[in-house]
């Protein structure tokens, strides 16, 4: 079966981005304020393009009809585009992305989003110029204005959990109220309330979302569940700032 849907995504890579200026700005302002709206970025690190496309389908029945995938799953860039082109209404973005080249490749399959683990300012400076939303990873108040003057439209603190938590972002959140911030590394569902109400617009959740074990046995109800969990988490968190 997975032959066949290999076959299937085989289409002209940048055939998708062929549109009128106007209609990626009101795109990338579409999926920013999603972003903003649902406050969950799934992280897809997983073996397979299998795997990948079995997780994108079990967060997105949970309502979280977001997904990061990383370009060092197996294949990612099929499974990109085979969300683009089959299921548009899941934002499916490109994560660990590096380097001019590779945004390059992760826009040409179809990528919503462009984030990485680290600050690459020409990597951010190419995906505004492509009117595409980009969220570099960054750990330090400087890294914060850096990333802020070059035009990023959020900015994941990574990894926030092994700096001090939500008591980082909201120390950050301090001198820089401004700025959206994106908690990444270290989110589970013992402090992703602590995170928004720390002052976070969103959460970035991998294994304690996408669990091995749940991947590997098929299980999509298990990973449903948690997908409504973290909802409704992050709702009553808003709810109670």
């Amino acid at each position: 079966m997975f032959g066949r849907l290999k076959r299937e995504m085989r289409f002209p890579l940048r055939s998708i981005r062929k549109s009128s200026g106007d209609w990626e700005i009101m795109k990338k302002n579409e999926v920013r304020f999603r972003i903003e709206e649902i406050g969950i970025i799934p992280a897809v690190r997983l073996s397979s393009a299998e795997d990948a496309l079995f997780a994108v389908e079990a967060v997105a029945s949970g309502g979280i009809p977001i997904v990061e995938v990383t370009i060092t799953v197996p294949g990612a860039l099929e499974v990109i585009e085979n969300l683009a082109h089959n299921r548009p209404e899941v934002i499916a973005g490109a994560g660990t992305v590096l380097d001019i080249e590779a945004a390059r490749r992760c826009l040409g399959a179809g990528a919503k989003f462009l984030t990485s683990t680290g600050l690459d300012l020409e990597m951010v400076d190419f995906a505004v110029k492509q009117e595409v939303v980009v969220f570099p990873g960054v750990l330090t108040p400087t890294e914060v204005i850096m990333a802020s003057k070059a035009g990023a439209d959020f900015v994941k603190i990574f990894p926030c959990s092994q700096l001090g938590g939500p008591a980082y972002i909201k120390a950050l959140k301090a001198p820089f109220p401004q700025v959206p911030l994106i908690a990444s590394g270290g989110v589970n569902q013992r402090t992703a309330a602590d995170f928004i109400v720390a002052g976070a617009v969103a959460v970035g959740i991998g294994g304690d979302l996408i669990q091995p074990d749940a991947i590997k046995c098929r299980e999509r109800d298990w990973i449903r569940e948690l997908a409504h969990r973290f909802v409704h988490i992050v709702r009553d968190a808003r709810g109670a700032k």
